[in-house]
Formats: C-alpha cells, sequence, structure tokens
C-alpha cells in the first residue's frame, strides 16, 4: 500500500487515484530568467524518481510540469539586455531543458508554456467573473475575491484575518481587499500584451497553473506538486481560483520538496550563496548529486557542503566496485522478490528513498559475500529506480572529486612504468610509482586481466 504525506491534511494517507491504475501527476517548474541552480535540480530529481517508481508499480502515469516564459522578472531581464522578452525566455528554456538531460532526468509527458494557454487562462477568468469569485479592479486589472472563497487557507493553514492584519490597501491597485490576487494584469507600456475582453494585457503568475493542469489533466487530478516555498501564495491560490472555477476539488494530494540550504546559509542570488546546475556538475557527477538529495527524505529540509558531496561520492563508489568486481556476472530482468518487496516497503512510505537506499546497500554487501546474478540484477534495477547505477563502473571509479594534478594519459604512462619495472624486477621502484600515484589520489589494482585504476575520493 502507497501512502503518501498529503500537504493539504498534514498527514499521510493511501494513495487512490480518482481512475484505477492512472495518474495525472502536475509539478510547478521553473520560471526561466536565468540558469537553474540546485534547488531547482532536488524538485527536478524528486519528481522524476517518484515518476520512475509510480510506473515501477505499474500506474499509467501522465506527468505535466509547466514553464513561466512571460512574467516580471522575465520582462526585466530582457530590458536590461536590450532583447524581446521570448529572446530570454526561449535562451533559459534551453538551458534548463540541457541541465535536465546533464542530470539524467526524463522529460515530464508534456512540458507546456504559459504563453501557448492564453486563452485558456482567460476562459477560466471569465467563469470566475460570471460567478462573482473575481472582479474588475478600478485600474483594470482582474482579481480574484479571497473573500468569496470560503475555503482559502486550507493548504497552507493560513489565517485570512491574520494576513489582513496591519496591512493597507493600496488605492492605487483598486483591489476591493489587500489579500485579493491578480488574475489579468493591464498591459503597460514596451511590456508584452494580448487582447482580452479587459483590455490588451497579460495573465497574473497563479492562473497560469490552474489553466495549464485544466488543460492537460482535467478539472481534478490525483497530484500537485513544487517546492515548499510554493506552498504560500501560489499553491493556495491554484487551489482558490480552480475551485472556485469547477466547482469541486482540485487536486488530492499535494507534495511539497524541502528547501536546500548550502553550508548551513539560506540560498539566495542576493549574497552569492546558490550553485547552478552547471557549474554543479563541472564538478560532481550527476549520480553523486542524486544520491546526496535521495539520502534524505523529499520533504526534509537539507543542507549542501563539500564535506557531504564527499562523502556520497564515497558512498556511491562501494556499490560501483561491486559491479566492477563481478564482471562475469551478466545483468538480467530476473530480480530477487525479497530484497525488492524490502525496497518497496521503504518507497510506499511516502517514498522513503533514505530507507530505500539503506536497502541497496545491505544487498551491495550481500552481494559483495555471495555474488550472483539475480542479486547483482536487483541492485542495478532498483538503483535504476532512483536514477543511479547507470554509468559504467570502470568510468565512475576514475572520475574525480577535484581534479588532481594528473591526467588520464599521465596515470597511464606511471602504469606501463610500473609495469616495466616489475619486468626488470626493479620492485622497489614499482612500489615507489605505486605509492606516488597513491599520494595523487590514485589507486591501482592489479588483476589476471592487467591493471586498473581508481580514484580516492
Amino acid at each position: 500500500m502507497l501512502t503518501l504525506f498529503n500537504s493539504l491534511s498534514k498527514k499521510k494517507e493511501e494513495f487512490k487515484p480518482l481512475t484505477p491504475n492512472q495518474i495525472s501527476m502536475y509539478v510547478c517548474g521553473v520560471t526561466v530568467y536565468d540558469h537553474c541552480h540546485l534547488g531547482h535540480a532536488r524538485c527536478m530529481i524528486v519528481f522524476d524518481m517518484m515518476a520512475n517508481y509510480f510506473r515501477h508499480l505499474g500506474y499509467q502515469l501522465k506527468w505535466v510540469r509547466n514553464i513561466t516564459d512571460v512574467d516580471d522578472k522575465i520582462i526585466k531581464k530582457a530590458t536590461e539586455n536590450n532583447l524581446g522578452f521570448e529572446e530570454v525566455s526561449t535562451a533559459f528554456t534551453e538551458s534548463m531543458q540541457e541541465d535536465s538531460v546533464l542530470l539524467g532526468l526524463h522529460s515530464p509527458d508534456a512540458e507546456p508554456k504559459a504563453t501557448d494557454h492564453i486563452n485558456d487562462m482567460i476562459d477560466m477568468i471569465k467563469i470566475l467573473i460570471e460567478k462573482n469569485f473575481a472582479y474588475v479592479a478600478a485600474n483594470g486589472d482582474v482579481c480574484f475575491s479571497v473573500h468569496d472563497f470560503p475555503n482559502y487557507g486550507k493548504l497552507s493553514r493560513q489565517d485570512l484575518s491574520q494576513l489582513l492584519s496591519g496591512v493597507r490597501i493600496d488605492v492605487n491597485d483598486g483591489k476591493r481587499s489587500a489579500a485579493d490576487f491578480v488574475l489579468w494584469k493591464q498591459s503597460k507600456p514596451g511590456e508584452p500584451s494580448w487582447p482580452s475582453p479587459w483590455g490588451d494585457g497579460r495573465p497574473g503568475w497563479h492562473i497560469e497553473c490552474s489553466a495549464m493542469a485544466r488543460s492537460h489533466l482535467g478539472e481534478q487530478i490525483d497530484i500537485h506538486g513544487g517546492g515548499l516555498d510554493l506552498q504560500f501564495p501560489h499553491h493556495e491560490n491554484e487551489i482558490a481560483q480552480s475551485e472556485a472555477c469547477h466547482g469541486k476539488s482540485f487536486a488530492n494530494y499535494w507534495l511539497h520538496v524541502g528547501l536546500l540550504q548550502i553550508n548551513n546559509e539560506k540560498m539566495a542570488k542576493s549574497t552569492g550563496n546558490f550553485l547552478r546546475i552547471k557549474d554543479a556538475l563541472k564538478r560532481y557527477h550527476p549520480e553523486v548529486i542524486k544520491l546526496f538529495f535521495m539520502s534524505s527524505h523529499y520533504r526534509s529540509p537539507l543542507n549542501l557542503s563539500e564535506e557531504s558531496l564527499q562523502q556520497t561520492h564515497k558512498s556511491l563508489q562501494r556499490i560501483y566496485q561491486t559491479f566492477k568486481n563481478n564482471p562475469s556476472l551478466e545483468l538480467s530482468s530476473v530480480y530477487d522478490p525479497n530484497w525488492t518487496h524490502r525496497f518497496e516497503q521503504a518507497m510506499n512510505d511516502d517514498f522513503n528513498t533514505a530507507q530505500a537506499l539503506a536497502v541497496l546497500f545491505d544487498l551491495n554487501s550481500q552481494i559483495n559475500k555471495t555474488p550472483t546474478v539475480i542479486l547483482l540484477s536487483t541492485l542495478h534495477y532498483l538503483g535504476g529506480i532512483l536514477g543511479l547505477l547507470k554509468c559504467d563502473p570502470n568510468t565512475f571509479l576514475q572520475l574525480s572529486f577535484e581534479s588532481t594534478g594528473l591526467t588520464e594519459e599521465q596515470i597511464a604512462q606511471c602504469i606501463l612504468d610500473r609495469k616495466q619495472a616489475r619486468l626488470d624486477k626493479q620492485f622497489s621502484k614499482a612500489d615507489e610509482i605505486r605509492m606516488y600515484l597513491r599520494e595523487q589520489g590514485i589507486e591501482l589494482e592489479d588483476t589476471a586481466a592487467g591493471t586498473s585504476w581508481r580514484r580516492i575520493v
């Protein structure tokens, strides 16, 4: 039985999809005004893992992740660089998709852009106005009337009266209440706009996701996910406008990924305490980043540091060493049911990847004692669900966490020099070469097939 922690009820619930054996999942994607950072990577990796596991269980999954390609930040970036907003959004959309490929992630089943769904947003806004949940403000913007939606705050547990306490209404924005949010913004000179019944303008941020979810998945969906920072106000506002529009519940399960810190400090571009995915991948193998994220529960806050990533690299080396030690065992599609069951027990508990990894490391230890094809195949298959163990063992074991002073060509030459020294019975010289390489972070392994090497992390 799969249980999920539902942010809506604040408890674990048995997962029951709207349609047996089918899952509809909508995940908030990025606003494409800059390159993605590791906070984005955590969210991308977590929902890729969930998609893999749903499919492992036999569900037919339709997974949608949107792209916000028109926004204040995009317009600001475009203005600063004397570009059109489409040029900015296209460049950073391609950058995000490139990051996803480099991380070894699957593409969602659909990745809609906000600008392709303007008419869907306008249709929803029309309905909200007709139902008296939205109004045209004095300044021409269309706003959602939070007071007219009785369940506002049910996701984030926000009290509307407390939200409004001490908050002044800006008479210039024409809102009835400070808590009301914009569905359609009147156009400003030089900004992108689209025609609408309320004049030329562009959509507010929140209506985008409601309209795209409705367009691709329907009025009701099984799962809505995103980062914890989106719970309020974004997801709260999505619930309000979607349920007011359709008169039914929007998403049955809300899943939120915990926030990422770097060196025990909040990630923030203003302080420079963030790491872009592209920069991280110059130093860390994508599977090291994945394993690091999987080592903690997806809902937990997580702190990234150099030391933690080094330890993660070492842990992954142990498993890859097992595959390297057993080259004669060819992988098959037959898996051990007992180890698979243990893995599923962990994953069925709200995607407890930390416990699932503990099962994999136990299995790895068992293989080192009694290597068999079925155990090695099981380890490879279950690791793959978490996005791991897809690299060639020899290649991975030769990866450096930090570059040493030696190139692969220099290492190969040292191995040849050592081989010649041994042939010449100059064993002291051969030992000196081995020790020199070890000091440079290179461990040699002599086998009947010859000498191989791996990095020491």
